[in-house]
Order: structure tokens, then C-alpha cells, then sequence
């Protein structure tokens, strides 16, 4: 059954789900470029997030929740349609399309009687109009409010208001699903301005694989600043929501979609690029204070989504609803069963000769990592001849490149075929076990499992057409492009 006959027979048998009883609302509210431990809630001090901080105390914080490709277009189409990215055909690269073939949930739950709305960003950057989206598939757009944010680079839209608006404009008696897209704290950052809002330099908490200097912590204080705003509209739509007395009939989703935008981690697959934050509060079905260590993914919220509203997921789903983890009482690890974590990258930004991306796979256990490396002779964060595209510009960035030490060679430099980190014990992914005599065992059972997962999940470079990727089109900025560069070093004709 396709996306189109699906949405049909669900219309039809909606009449005995859609009966006027207090079906509960869904506000979800993503982050864009947001690190997991970056909050109260987890327990830093230099990065103020009271508003998430409050839905981890009535809800439950997650402490294992990933995305199965650290970057925006591919995490966001796994959110929407419950897949992993390596069963979503383009829409596994950055900067694609967005296949119609696949079921949304925004669009499942709008056909089953909810009032569906987007603010701020959505699924992308890529091109849906061109395959017959009529409108972003995370919903339609509701935009025209805008604020006057506290620094530059932050956008202006006034998400919280825009979803008030969505609120007042809602049918009487219609239960809502609202994703609520901060832009915030992708790039650019207004420079020096966290040591202008008074945080101080010595509260940061670095990784290890940054030098300790003041260039990489005000960068991020200035990236602290961006995460703070996000939290404000979390809290302004919170209130609404107690306001207009629907807080406790509304399932709260707050996370983000990848890592911080810095060398090393957005867009990399290593345990800061594809670790998120999340923590949800759903009123009375969840006990407050709860801390969980089950894996959630990404494409876990679909059919959770689903089944809190009471709708039959479509069967191109293939996450797995953990309802029943919200309403257990339960902290540490309610399903036992969740101990597992696939992920991937193909292509993300452009500048290798002929389009060519940094194929990787990986599998995560509660001990361990294991990254298999496809094309180890490649850059792994883009060429240095086009600027390691697929790293940020960034005060960061600039240092790093400059430096050529251990620290460079950790962002920047090539990577061996295989890697393994145990977790449990170098979280930060510094010190590589692949070689060593005595984990070889481990490595290999890891990527035994991985492969027999990933054949299972019909991922085209385990089934032998693996070459499909580098061919999907591209329709990002062309500025960066190995092509432009090339050309751009030829001399001008006399």
C-alpha cells in the first residue's frame, strides 16, 4: 500500500477514531543544530534552559536519544515519515528532494481530524514542490509573526507567536499537531555576543578535542546565547498552552535534529554529531522527574505520535511507537529491548570532484561505536581546496584550520576504515580500539550486526547499489561546488 492509498483508507475509517472525546494534542518542538547535555536538565550550568529544564521535571528526560544522520534534511524526513534515511531514496542527502511515496505523520493525523501547522523550519533545506508537495511536509506554514531577537543571526520569526496564532485560528473542538521548528542555534552567531549577555568564559564545559582557549569559548557562549532564545518561545508556548487550559491534554516533544554546529560534530559520525537532547511531557500519562536510558530514534516519534492520537500508522512506518515507555512509571531502562542504534551518512555538503559524499555506517550500543568508514582515502569533512564544506564557518572552524595539530587532524583529517570507540568509557571518541588485538572480537560481532540490520532495512549499499547515492541530485547553494572551484582557478580568458 502507497502513501496515497494509505491516507484513502484511513479518511474513511477515521469516523470511529475522530468521535468527540479529548484526544490528546501534539506541540513539537524541535531545536536546529542543538547538543545533547546542553541544558539544565543535563546538567550544564553555562547554557540556561529553564523552559526544557521544566518538561524534563513533569515528563521524562531521555539520555540516549539519537538521530540516524547528524544533519537537517535527513534527520527531519526520518522525524516525518518514521523511516530511517537509508529507506528514504533522495531524501538520505542533504540538500535533496522529498519523496512523495512515503507517508507523513502531520499529513496521517490532518486526515484524521487534527488541525496541522508548521512555524520556523520545517523538513529541509531541499526541494518537496518538486515531487507534488503542496506545502512543507512538516505542515502548513504559519510565518507572519516576527520579534526583535536579542543578536544577530538569530531570525526574527516570533515562533511562539505564530503558534498562537495557529491556536486562535484552530476549529473549536479539533485536536492539534504543531511542529514548532526553531532556527536556532544553526549559524551564523553574532561574535562576542554571550560575553555580551555576561555569561563568563570559564563556565564552558570544552571537549577534549578542542584547544582551551578563549577563541573556541566565546564561540560557544555566542552559540549558548542562540540555544537560550530557542528555550524562551519553548516557555512562551508552554504558557499559551496553560493558558488556554490544553497544557495537560498536549504531548510535549522538545529535542533537536543533530549536534552543535562545530567542527567534529554536526554532520559527523561521531557521539556528540547524532546524540540529541529530548525530553517530553505528556500531562497525567507521565510520571514526573523520570530519567530514561532506553534508545529512542528519531523515527521513533512517528508512530508514537500515532498512537498517542489513536491512529493506525501507515505500514511504510518502520520505527517503533515507545508509548508504552512514556506511561510507564519506570526510570533507568523500561524496555530492555531498546539497546541499539543504527546510523548513516551518504552525501551531505558539496565539494568533492564529481559530487562525491563520505559514505559511513555505524552501529551503538550502551558500551560501544563502531564506524565503518567506506571511503577512508576521501576528506571526511569535505576537500580543503572547497573549504571542508561539510563543517560550518565559524570562529571554531578558522582556528582549527590553522593550526594543524592533533586538534585539526581530529575535525579534519582522514579517518581509517573502520573505528571503534567504547562509550562507555571515551564519550568524546578520542581514542580509536579498531587495531587493537584485544577488541577485535567486539568489532566483529558489531559489524556483523550491523550489516545483517541494515541488509534487513534494505539499505541500497548493503544490497548492491550502493553507487545510487552519489547520483541523486543536488539542489543546494552551487558555490561550493567542486565544479565552481575548478572553475574558478582557471585564468580568465585574454
Amino acid at each position: 500500500m502507497n502513501r496515497r492509498q494509505f491516507l484513502l483508507t484511513a479518511s474513511s475509517s477515521v469516523a470511529a477514531i475522530a468521535q468527540p472525546s479529548r484526544r490528546p494534542n501534539i506541540l513539537f518542538v524541535i531545536a536546529d543544530d542543538w547538543s545533547h547535555g546542553h541544558a539544565g536538565a543535563y546538567g550544564a550550568n553555562w547554557v540556561k534552559t529553564p523552559h526544557f529544564d521544566r518538561v524534563a521535571r513533569e515528563g521524562v528526560l531521555f539520555h540516549n536519544a539519537f538521530t540516524s544522520n547528524p544533519k537537517c534534511s535527513p534527520c527531519r524526513a526520518t522525524i516525518l515519515t518514521g523511516r530511517n534515511s537509508w529507506q528514504l531514496k533522495e531524501a538520505i542527502n542533504h540538500y535533496s528532494i522529498f519523496p512523495n511515496e512515503f507517508a507523513v505523520y502531520p499529513t496521517v493525523l490532518e486526515q484524521a481530524g487534527y488541525f496541522v501547522g508548521l512555524t520556523g523550519k520545517g523538513w529541509g533545506p531541499g526541494e518537496y514542490k518538486i515531487t507534488g508537495w503542496k506545502h512543507n511536509p512538516a505542515g502548513r506554514e504559519f510565518q507572519a509573526l516576527t520579534n526583535v531577537p536579542p543578536a544577530s543571526g538569530i531570525s526574527n520569526r516570533d515562533y511562539a507567536g505564530n503558534f498562537a496564532d495557529f491556536l486562535a485560528k484552530r476549529p473549536a473542538d479539533r485536536p492539534f499537531c504543531f511542529w514548532l521548528g526553531g532556527q536556532e542555534p544553526h549559524r551564523a552567531y553574532e561574535d562576542g555576543s554571550g560575553l555580551r549577555a555576561g555569561k563568563q568564559l570559564a563556565d564552558v564545559k570544552l571537549p577534549a578535542y578542542y584547544p582551551d582557549n578563549k577563541t573556541v569559548r566565546s564561540d560557544m557562549l555566542d552559540y549558548a546565547v542562540e540555544v537560550e532564545w530557542f528555550d524562551q518561545h519553548l516557555g512562551r508556548a508552554l504558557a499559551k498552552l496553560e493558558e488556554i487550559g490544553e497544557l495537560d491534554n498536549t504531548l510535549v516533544v522538545v529535542t533537536s535534529d543533530h549536534g552543535m554546529p562545530f567542527p567534529r560534530v554536526k554532520g559527523q559520525i561521531y557521539e556528540q554529531g547524532f546524540h540529541i537532547p529530548l525530553a517530553i511531557r505528556w500531562g497525567k500519562l507521565t510520571t514526573g522527574g523520570r530519567q530514561v536510558n532506553d534508545f529512542i530514534n528519531t523515527r521513533d516519534f512517528a508512530p508514537t505520535f500515532l498512537e498517542a492520537a489513536g491512529v493506525k500508522a501507515p505500514p511504510t512506518i518502520t520505527g517503533k511507537s515507545f508509548v508504552d515507555v512514556l506511561k510507564s512509571p519506570k526510570s533507568g531502562t523500561v524496555d530492555a529491548t531498546r539497546d541499539v542504534m543504527l546510523i548513516a551518512k551518504e552525501r551531505h555538503d558539496m565539494g568533492r570532484p564529481n559530487d562525491a559524499g563520505y559514505p559511513v555506517r555505524a552501529i551503538r550500543t550502551p558500551e560501544f561505536l563502531y564506524v565503518r568508514n567506506f571511503e577512508p582515502e576521501r576528506w571526511p569533512a569535505g576537500n580543503p581546496e572547497t573549504g571542508y564544506r561539510n563543517v560550518d564557518d565559524s570562529p571554531t572552524k578558522t582556528l582549527l584550520l590553522s593550526s594543524f595539530d592533533k586538534n585539526y587532524q581530529l575535525a579534519f583529517g582522514f579517518r581509517a576504515a573502520e573505528e571503534l570507540y567504547k562509550i562507555s568509557e571515551d564519550p568524546e571518541c578520542l581514542t580509536n580500539l579498531a587495531a587493537k588485538v584485544d577488541y577485535a572480537q567486539v568489532k566483529r560481532t558489531l559489524r556483523e550486526r550491523m550489516e545483517t540490520m541494515l541488509k534487513e532495512q534494505g539499505d541500497p549499499r548493503y544490497n548492491g547499489n550502493a553507487q545510487s547515492f552519489d547520483a541523486i541530485d543536488y539542489y543546494g547553494p552551487k558555490k561550493h561546488t567542486y565544479d565552481t572551484w575548478l572553475k574558478n582557478q582557471r585564468p580568465p580568458k585574454e
